[in-house]
């Protein structure tokens, strides 16, 4: 076939290299062969895709199988080019032709394609590690062809599909040149006349799985926390932009206003050291400052609560408010949340609450409370989320329990059935200017044998979306995504839902696009989009592409209501102190305490709510033999800290007591060694050393 350059409807269609870095990627495509018009009847096009089993002299055709895009999917306007996947059961295809027909009558086009085979792509070699493996094609995509339509084609493709169908057929020919069709398939999708019109902004993550420790949510070893990035990406774009990435702590969930001013986000430690939260303006030069962060157990509460950390909080939509998940006031952290790491990167992590109430904060007051009908203590209240018009929240609960009892074995992967077991239902309840009222179930997403979670309702306040699994919540290997009426009602699965992992899901304003993340694809997360019409209905998932390295996952994606350069670059010097906290116990490991004492002065100077500071540096001239000013900064880090049960503090001023008791048992001081003892003894009763050393002191007083 002849090469040729043509117009369609005045866009000059040419053959040009495609340069794409995808999870899984067609091969460089070498020399293309010229997209082609061919006029035609509509009768015609109708009778071309109609995929004949046979050719007209009655040859039996082979079969072709197109994996992606799924049959009627429906594209973006505004959506780059995809990768066509297909399987030919022919061995003796080595070329492909491409027709390309519309239902709206127009002339269709035509090309050929070699078919390359797809490759893995880009891999970030920070992330190789022996606890997880490089990514790898499955069988089946071992054995697809690949095609992406050249920017032209793409644009015209959308154009006259936008409202109807356009039919890709896919015929195999034996040789080169050759004009003997051996295998046939076709596939129909759509372009939409909604664009997704907002940016994506989503967590990129490496997945290097770390070793459990009880209690605490740290899927990542502190050393790898700076690999973790922020993206922003603009679906019109092949690639996204990175935002964030080098922090020496931990940031994670994440949400924005309704109008895209305010965001939101979890600013931890790398053990919930401080459940920190960030609340700043949307621009696009960001700064996260210390004054733009709160901490959940030191803002005002009217209530006196000791919680310590903010789970899965959300902005209201005017950005008044944050709804989150705190503790109750009698139950210790390690007892609230159900956590174990696995070492099998594919699901590295479970970890859900198994206790915990609702609170608001007023970001004009600076105060938090409870919020009433969703603080009862013998349940858990998790995955608040605000209605559009901020009148009411939707959440999750479950009765209240142990995350673990005491004969328990703790699970070697997910969804083992040594996990606690825990069903949510859904609820909604009036927000009431922070005066709650009555929660009340919603139907469909409540009382099903499974446990629906992390609902998020579309901007026009009609539907929820949620998800269902056969127990907890998040990252379940088999997490569905399902819609009910606001109201409750029959819910529905979403046709988006593809084999293994859905969830993470996010309206786009206009809420006719959701956004989504799975496992289908690879171990390593992919994010997708499917379009759901006036009635909720959803249409097949379509990948998003090149959002990250092959070696790294996408997670949390959310559409931001703000132009694609809205945000640019994001700053947190807020998380400086983190940084200098890793460099001075750096400098510690290396017997550097001199640059040590220094770095960890300059924490204190730039974060003086910095437990961890206090306490290591405390450590520090606990070793140098300063007992007394050890004992100021290891307490002053167990004031700051107070509702944590940080052995190393409690540690750390026992011995520091220790040195100051011996030496005071040894200058005849017996008034010193009363109070230095009594610290000891209110951590260790039962210490006979001290004991003793105190009657021979107390004797010996009586004695004078």
């Amino acid at each position: 076939m002849k090469q040729m350059e043509a117009r369609i409807t005045g866009v000059s269609i040419v053959a040009t290299a495609v340069a794409a870095v995808l999870v899984l990627v067609a091969a460089p495509r070498g020399s293309s062969i010229a997209d082609t018009v061919f006029a035609q009847s509509r009768a015609s096009q109708t009778a071309r895709g109609s995929s004949p089993s046979s050719t007209q002299n009655g040859t039996k055709l082979a079969a072709i199988t197109v994996d992606y895009p799924e049959d009627e999917s429906i594209f973006p306007p505004e959506i780059t080019p995809p990768t066509f996947l297909w399987r030919d059961a022919s061995i003796a295809a080595t070329t492909w032709v491409i027709d390309i027909t519309f239902s709206d009558g127009s002339a269709g086009i035509q090309t050929r394609s070699a078919g390359e085979r797809l490759r893995i792509g880009e891999i970030d070699p920070r992330c190789v590690s022996p606890s997880n493996e490089l990514p790898k094609l499955t069988p089946q995509q071992a054995a697809a062809h690949t095609w992406i339509p050249v920017a032209a084609t793409w644009e015209a493709i959308k154009l006259h599909s936008k409202g109807h169908t356009a039919t890709i057929r896919i015929t195999g020919l034996q040789g080169e040149d050759s004009d003997q069709p051996v295998s046939r398939g076709t596939v129909t999708i759509e372009t939409s006349e909604d664009s997704v019109g907002a940016p994506i902004f989503y967590r990129d993550v490496p997945l290097i799985p770390s070793k459990t420790q009880t209690g605490v949510i740290q899927p990542l070893a502190k050393q790898d926390l700076p690999l973790l990035a922020w993206r922003l990406r603009n679906i019109a774009e092949p690639q996204s932009r990175l935002l964030l990435t080098g922090m020496h702590t931990c940031a994670n969930c994440h949400s924005f206003s309704a109008d895209g001013k305010t965001l939101g986000m979890d600013l931890d430690g790398p053990s919930n050291d401080k459940g920190l939260y960030a609340l700043t303006s949307v621009k696009p030069q960001m700064s996260i400052r210390n004054q733009d962060v709160i901490s959940w157990s030191s803002i005002k509460d009217r209530t006196a609560s000791p919680s310590r950390i903010g789970f899965m909080s959300q902005v209201s939509p005017d950005g008044r408010y944050v709804v989150t998940m705190l503790r109750d006031k009698k139950a210790e952290l390690p007892a609230s949340y159900f956590v174990v790491n696995f070492i099998d990167y594919r699901f590295l992590q479970v970890f859900y609450p198994t206790r915990g109430i609702l609170a608001w904060y007023n970001r004009a007051t600076g105060e938090k409370q409870p919020l009433p009908g969703a603080d009862d203590p013998q349940y858990v209240h998790t995955d608040p989320v605000w209605s559009p018009d901020g009148k009411y929240v939707v959440f999750a609960r479950a009765e209240a329990r142990d995350p673990l009892t005491p004969e328990q074995n703790l699970p070697e992967y997910a969804n083992s059935p040594d996990e606690t077991q825990i069903q949510y239902d859904l609820y909604r309840i009036p927000f009431n200017n922070g005066k709650g009222g009555q929660a009340v179930l919603i139907e469909g997403a409540s009382h099903n044998g499974m446990s629906n979670s992390f609902p998020k309702v579309s901007p026009d306040g009609r539907w929820i979306v949620f998800v269902k699994a056969r127990n907890a919540m998040l990252m379940r290997p088999d997490s569905q995504l399902f819609i009910v009426a606001a109201e409750g009602g029959v819910a529905r699965r979403l046709r988006c839902n593809i084999p293994l992992m859905n969830s993470w899901h996010s309206f786009s304003p206009n809420g006719r696009w959701l956004v989504f993340s799975s496992k289908s694809r690879s171990p390593y997360t992919r994010m997708f989009l499917t379009h759901l019409d006036a009635d909720g209905n959803s249409s097949p998932a379509i990948l998003i592409d090149n959002a990250t390295a092959a070696n790294r996952a996408v997670n949390i994606p959310e559409f931001v209501n703000i132009p694609p350069d809205g945000m640019v670059k994001i700053d947190v010097p807020a998380a400086e102190s983190y940084r200098l906290i890793d460099v001075a116990y750096e400098l510690t490991a290396k017997g550097q305490t001199d640059e040590a004492i220094a770095a960890f002065k300059k924490v204190i100077e730039l974060d003086p709510g910095n437990a961890k500071a206090y306490i290591y540096f405390g450590e520090i001239l606990l070793w140098q033999g300063d007992a007394a000013e050890a004992t100021r900064y290891l307490q002053k880090g167990r004031e700051i800290d107070l509702d944590s049960t940080q052995t190393e503090i409690n540690v750390g001023i026992e011995l520091s007591y220790r040195e100051q008791f011996n030496a005071a048992i040894a200058n005849s001081d017996c008034k010193s060694a009363a109070s230095y003892g009594k610290e000891i003894l209110a951590v260790v009763p039962d210490d006979t050393v001290v004991n003793k050393a105190l009657a021979r002191c107390a004797s010996k007083q009586d004695s004078q």
